[in-house]
């Protein structure tokens, strides 16, 4: 069934915070990459940018139940954007999903092309402290989609900013399997319907 695409807004079915509709609200400039970063928080994420984090949603038994399939539980939506522009939308989800009180460790953002700044950042510290990173799970996690070490989480951010079909279609099913609750997906809606109704 093919995904109608959305404005950049996060609304979840599950009950919870919601974003405000997005009317009037302009794309962020793309996050510059950090310096060094002191211990014990990265300067510029966004746990940190916002001051203190909002205590998450209350989660409701069909959004923590371990045994529960994630097609029955989890939203989909659909942000249209080009290739070059979706990591500037998959921010701009990123940044309304921690407005509405998502804790930053709720989200995992995944690439299909070229990785995220954050994540080439972190990684230039070496494997071990990005996955450290990971591991804590109290921040945002940025990671190449073809990444399986990559645990679950309540919300998934897929940027689909290149990559071959072959990579797409076998990253958005990934991306629902680990998505708790909500998958948002920020690409061509051509594309994407065209993968998800060859059988994605």
């Amino acid at each position: 069934m093919p995904l109608i695409p959305e404005e950049p807004q996060i609304h979840e079915s599950v009950p919870g915070p919601r974003a405000a509709a997005a009317s009037g609200h302009t794309a962020p400039t793309p996050r510059p990459v950090p310096g060094p970063r002191p211990a014990p928080m990265r300067p510029g994420s966004p746990a940190s940018r916002r001051g203190p984090v909002p205590a998450p949603p209350q989660r409701t038994a069909r959004e923590t139940a371990p045994d529960a399939p994630a097609a029955a539980t989890t939203q989909i939506q659909l942000i249209p954007a080009s290739a070059q522009g979706a990591l500037d939308a998959a921010d701009e989800a990123v940044d309304l999903l921690l407005d509405s009180g998502r804790a930053p460790g709720d989200v995992l953002v995944l690439t299909t092309g070229d990785p995220h700044p954050w994540a080439a950042h972190e990684l230039s510290f070496g494997e071990a402290s990005y996955w450290a990173q990971h591991d804590a799970g109290d921040d945002v996690f940025y990671a190449a989609a073809d990444a399986d070490r990559v645990s679950a989480r309540p919300v998934v951010v897929v940027a689909v900013n290149g990559g071959a079909d072959a990579v797409v279609a076998d990253a958005l099913p990934k991306a629902m399997a680990r998505a708790g609750a909500l998958l948002i997906v920020c690409g061509d809606p051509q594309r994407v319907n065209g993968l998800l109704s060859a059988g994605v």
